[in-house]
């Protein structure tokens, strides 16, 4: 698994040196730099540009890359005793998921379950993420309709985003104890009718001018910044 970009490379050298396989350039970089991957033991090789460009498939890879081990998921069972747990339901833009990895970590969220879908870009998430992806459990689950009913039976609160549900503004506190999914629904058209009806309560988000413009990885941080305080 190839990673890229010099802020998630050094965030992975920082935090997880372990999951380094190979060092690649295709720059010099900075001697104090350069000593702490030679620290790794670990083979360094030099690319050109045009290697570079292929592996980055176009991106701003700044001259850093990183091989990696392949990422690993959690289990169901290892979220199932969380307290508060963010469920992507159908969602697979690399950016709009990096982005709520990004704010769930941030803000103290459990976990994250990715729903109804079998494979996502991991070296995408991880560097959209800017490696949050690595230090918040992250598990995938194919069958979203079998993963509400699983949830339910563990006793969570089942809290879904939805156009006409109730103003975060109205709802009470949740508390630490409590066991909530907060569910969100694809970039393109929501959440579907059948999960929605599984729901314990819809939530929204209360806007000023009538002009719905909030794409779901805004939403999703304002939804787990108000429901977590």
């Amino acid at each position: 698994m190839i990673i890229y970009g010099k802020q998630v490379v050094m965030y992975v050298l920082q935090n997880h040196p372990e999951l380094i396989e190979e060092v690649l350039f295709s720059k010099e970089i900075d001697k104090k730099e350069f000593s702490k991957f030679l620290k790794l033991g670990k083979k360094i090789i030099k690319l050109d540009n045009k290697k570079a460009q292929g592996l980055a498939q176009g991106g701003n890879h700044q001259g850093f890359f990183l091989q990696l081990k392949e990422h690993e998921y959690n289990t169901i069972e290892e979220l199932k005793d969380k307290n508060f747990i963010v469920v992507l339901d159908g969602l697979t833009d690399v950016g709009n998921i990096g982005a709520i990895v990004r704010s769930a970590y941030s803000l103290g969220m459990d976990g994250i379950i990715a729903s109804g879908v079998k494979t996502l870009n991991n070296p995408g998430i991880i560097r959209t993420s800017s490696g949050a992806m690595m230090d918040l459990p992250f598990a995938l689950y194919p069958s979203n309709m079998d993963l509400m009913n699983e949830l339910k039976q563990c006793g969570f609160t089942l809290i879904g985003a939805t156009m006409d549900g109730t103003d975060l503004k109205k709802y009470g506190k949740i508390e630490s104890h409590d066991k909530v999914a907060l569910v969100l629904g694809s970039e393109g058209g929501g959440l579907t009718n059948k999960i929605a009806k599984k729901l314990d309560l819809k939530v929204s988000i209360g806007m000023s001018n009538d002009f719905d413009s909030l794409n779901v990885s805004v939403a999703a941080g304002i939804l787990m910044y108000n429901l977590k305080r």
